[in-house]
């Protein structure tokens, strides 16, 4: 849009023509910058009619209930959060500074800055949902400083609990309960002698001579704001993306670590939504989302402006450059430099499973559109477990409760490999992760075995029972943490062997687990291989009940989703000779592998199984 300044006016006194012409000429003009925002032409200009308007008032309404929408008072003691944390950075960074023999007057005013960025800058957090956060000091005060000195100022905070450290991460981050919020909060120096009140992060030359932790630690806050400048309206980007996520979240597709799309990648879509649809209102925008991107021609990449020319060394995603940049599967690429793809860890199975909800997603708001039902139906949640004849339960287990939350949380890191390992079989046709995290009840409580709690509850502790071994004085897991996977075989007779695929997954995660001295007695991994009829062993009735009844309308394939996603066909159990099938699993504890071989062998879909000296066999 063009600023006022650049229209002069000769007279004050001019006529109303003269001041029509000038309005159209505005309009004009901000009309072809909304036309050109993006990589491309909007595809239409159309503004709304009164059902556009209706139907977004019930969109509105109908997500109320999910509590996406935050009270004032909860809005408030965020804010309040924020601005402890920020007067906590302050103090740190004066109190080091004269520790490194900087003068008082100096230290008082070399700043330090908390910036937010993600969900909460995006303005679409939901109840209870984390910030994301940035510390950024100047030049004098390193990570190192961060996680030292600052890690133990936290620690003596009385409304900081849950304080743990993740040094070693890809993006380094100290994550935090402050008085009932959730923090995740990363760190960037930045070669200035001070960081000022309403410092700019956008300035790309701010990265020069930075090391690559602290620009993927800038680029989260740079991404967040590079985005909302890149929407043509604001309000109507915010209410679009906050029915998007709840749809993801609801359907299982929201998980960057698991290989769907994380928060970032989903505000990006939206994003490139608004820019081909500038006029249009939330309903629409939701309705367009789907007709977008159940077309999309992936792997051609989502894309919010034209790449920066900027050079400054940083690696940047270019398949014209970089060869593995080719095999990405769904790029989506950050808007701010050095742009990246927020997919990589997207794979042939995930991105299978979220265009399958992309083309259900357009079925169902096609209906909306047309009254044929409401935007409930758009976020009744599936049925995960009945979609499948067979699963891998994966079980990470711990003998203490504090262990049990980092380790669950490395397992669920390397997940992605897992499903790698599985898809590289050509006997596999998909291989579903589930992305819901099932704590389970202590296990001494159940005989040893895991039940699921209820999804999102957190690990149990209390009451905190002494650690317990066994005979032989080793170590017995009390907690554990599950995921599922549902698997779709080839219908041939031939033998899959998946030993290898599980094996090697969970060698990766305990040398990472070494490596990182995280590895503890009682910790340990088992991938279980289960048939559906075998789920109550690890989740209770209601909760099964739960699940079958969360989606009551019946799943849209086409032919070749169907084949994929949905394994069972008509016939498949008449006639067939089947025997009851024992469980099996490869385990993997510390120091000790179970030898032999996890054989499964496809032979229509009956299923069988029987122990055979060190080898697990399945027939399937």
């Amino acid at each position: 849009m063009w600023p006022a300044s650049q229209y002069s006016h000769s007279n004050v006194n001019q006529s109303s023509q003269s001041n029509q012409n000038s309005q159209r000429s505005n309009e004009h003009q901000n009309q072809q910058n909304l036309r050109t925002l993006g990589m491309t032409s909007a595809i239409s200009m159309a503004g709304p009619k009164p059902i556009d308007i209706e139907k977004t008032n019930e969109l509105k309404e109908s997500l109320i209930p999910y509590g996406v929408f935050e009270s004032e008072a909860e809005l408030h003691h965020r804010m309040e959060v924020l601005g402890a944390l920020h007067r906590l950075v302050r103090q740190w960074i004066r109190d080091l500074s004269l520790k490194k023999n900087m003068p008082p007057s100096v230290a008082d005013t070399v700043g330090g800055n908390i910036y937010t960025f993600g969900s909460y800058r995006l303005g679409v957090h939901h109840r209870g949902a984390d910030i994301d956060a940035l510390c950024v000091a100047p030049r004098h005060i390193d990570r190192s400083d961060y996680f030292q000195t600052f890690y133990e100022l936290l620690k003596q905070q009385p409304q900081v609990r849950d304080l743990r450290a993740v040094e070693d991460a890809f993006v380094p981050v100290i994550k935090m309960n402050f008085d009932g919020i959730e923090i995740d909060l990363l760190f960037a120096r930045l070669a200035l002698k001070e960081i000022p009140d309403s410092f700019d992060l956008r300035d790309d030359m701010l990265l020069k001579n930075l090391d690559q932790k602290c620009v993927r630690s800038l680029n989260g806050y740079r991404v967040t704001d590079e985005i909302l400048r890149l929407v043509p309206d604001i309000d109507n980007f915010r209410l679009t993306l906050r029915a998007i996520k709840l749809w993801a979240k609801r359907h299982g597709i929201y998980s960057n670590t698991l290989g769907y799309l994380g928060g970032v990648s989903w505000a990006m879509l939206v994003a490139r939504t608004c820019q081909l649809y500038p006029n249009a209102l939330p309903a629409t925008l939701v309705h367009k989302f789907f007709l977008v991107f159940s077309q999309w021609k992936w792997p051609q990449p989502v894309l919010l402006k034209q790449p920066d020319s900027v050079n400054l060394g940083f690696p940047v995603w270019d398949p014209r450059v970089n060869v593995s940049d080719r095999y990405h599967f769904m790029p989506i690429i950050t808007p701010a430099y050095p742009q990246q793809n927020s997919t990589f860890n997207v794979s042939a199975s995930t991105r299978s499973v979220i265009m399958e909800e992309f083309r259900l997603g357009l079925s169902i708001t096609d209906e909306i559109m047309l009254g044929k039902c409401n935007w409930e139906k758009l976020f009744e949640a599936p049925n995960f477990f009945s979609r499948y004849k067979h699963f891998i339960v994966l079980l990470a287990s711990s003998a203490d409760c504090e262990h049990q939350l980092q380790w669950c949380g490395l397992v669920e890191s390397k997940i992605r490999h897992l499903i790698g390992n599985l898809e590289r079989n050509q006997h596999i046709t998909l291989a579903h992760v589930n992305p819901e995290c099932y704590n389970s009840v202590p296990l001494h409580t159940n005989n040893g075995e895991p039940l699921a709690l209820p999804p999102g509850a957190p690990i149990p502790t209390d009451p905190a029972p002494e650690i317990r071994k066994n005979k032989d004085g080793e170590v017995i897991a009390n907690y554990c943490s599950m995921w599922f996977i549902g698997l779709v075989f080839e219908r041939t007779n031939v033998n899959v062997d998946l030993t290898y695929d599980i094996s090697s997954f969970t060698k990766a995660v305990l040398y990472q687990a070494e490596s990182t001295s995280m590895l503890r007695e009682g910790m340990s991994i088992e991938a279980r291989h289960v048939r559906r009829k075998q789920l109550h062993q690890y989740l209770s009735a209601s909760l099964l009940r739960r699940e079958r009844t969360s989606s009551t309308g019946k799943r849209r394939h086409n032919a070749t989703a169907s084949a994929a996603a949905t394994p069972t066909t008509p016939g498949d159990h008449a006639n067939k000779k089947t025997k009851r099938l024992s469980e099996s699993s490869v385990s993997t504890v510390p120091r000790k592998m179970l030898g032999g071989h996890l054989l499964a062998i496809v032979e229509d879909s009956a299923v069988h199984a029987w122990l055979a000296a060190d080898f697990v066999y399945l027939v399937i």
